[in-house]
């Protein structure tokens, strides 16, 4: 038995975390800045606690920010679950305004590096940051996939992440109203669909009004809807531009409610100038023990 006497101590080795919360249209990350955190380590198991929003500070993703001697910074990003590997455009929006008050940055531009790959991007106001994307990959229109026991109308677009895109107004009424769809059970059978394996896809269900693309998604890695996703509104604005003859820059209202806009430029049938806009914030700082 333990002795009751008030001498006896346990001593428990914790790691303090100094961190950073952003949101950006919704779409909310914990930011580690590596300069504050000498000696940290990231592993899946790491991820998914700092992420668990009962039990941890709570994020969609979490995103590391180390210095470059050929860049303003680089930028690695991690879904709730601890994967990664696919570009967060939400993500880095974030991180260019976080670089940008961490003094990272000298101007108002900003290039760094994700995923090993180059990207720039920009500060527009203190509520508005611009992030130039790389243009889409495997564009696909009209195909048909089964989900909900019914064979649904799909589009397909990398936009440095995998994204299916569904309008409801090519349902026949399956799927009637962007408010009360059942965006949980929908995207996560088609997130894991044969079709899109390895990897899986993630799900983004619009209806387009008056040239306004309203959206809602289910993010792979995180495994549930978010209040925005960046690269989905990329996949859902190029998509649509086509589909519904949008014009640019196109206006995306996310679950959040934050507008997001995307622009580009159409040469020879192809993408060009890419961007994302929005806002981006910083919510709150602070440490944890790990």
């Amino acid at each position: 038995m333990l002795a009751s006497d008030s001498s006896v101590k346990f001593s428990i080795e914790m790691e303090k975390i100094f961190f950073t919360k952003m949101s950006g249209a919704g779409n909310d990350f914990v930011f580690l800045d590596k300069n504050l955190n000498a000696n940290l380590t990231i592993t899946k198991e790491f991820v998914g606690k700092i992420c668990d929003r009962r039990n941890g500070i709570g994020a969609d993703g979490l995103i590391t920010i180390e210095d470059s001697s050929t860049h303003n910074f680089i930028m690695h990003y991690f879904n709730a679950d601890g994967s990664t590997g696919s570009l967060c455009a939400n993500g880095a929006r974030c991180a260019i305004l976080f670089a940008a008050e961490s003094g990272r940055l000298t101007t108002s531009k900003a290039e760094f590096i994700s995923n090993e790959v180059e990207y720039k991007g920009e500060v527009i106001s203190d509520s508005e940051i611009k992030f130039y994307l790389n243009p889409p990959q495997k564009i696909k229109y009209n195909f048909k996939i089964k989900a909900g026991g019914k064979l649904l109308n799909a589009h397909f677009a990398d936009t440095g992440s995998p994204h299916v895109v569904i309008d409801i107004n090519e349902t026949e009424g399956f799927l009637n109203s962007l408010d009360t769809l059942p965006i949980e059970s929908l995207g996560r059978e088609i997130r894991n669909l044969p079709e899109f394996s390895p990897g899986g896809t993630n799900v983004n269900v619009v209806d387009v009004k008056d040239g306004v693309i309203h959206i809602r998604t289910y993010e792979r890695g995180v495994e549930s809807e978010t209040l925005a996703c960046g690269t989905g509104s990329v996949a859902a604005a190029v998509i649509c531009y086509v589909t519904k003859k949008l014009s640019v820059p196109v206006k995306i209202i996310p679950k959040s409610n934050e507008k997001l806009f995307v622009n580009f430029d159409v040469e020879n049938s192809k993408v060009k100038n890419l961007s994302l806009s929005g806002p981006a914030k910083v919510t709150f700082t602070g440490e944890i023990k790990i």
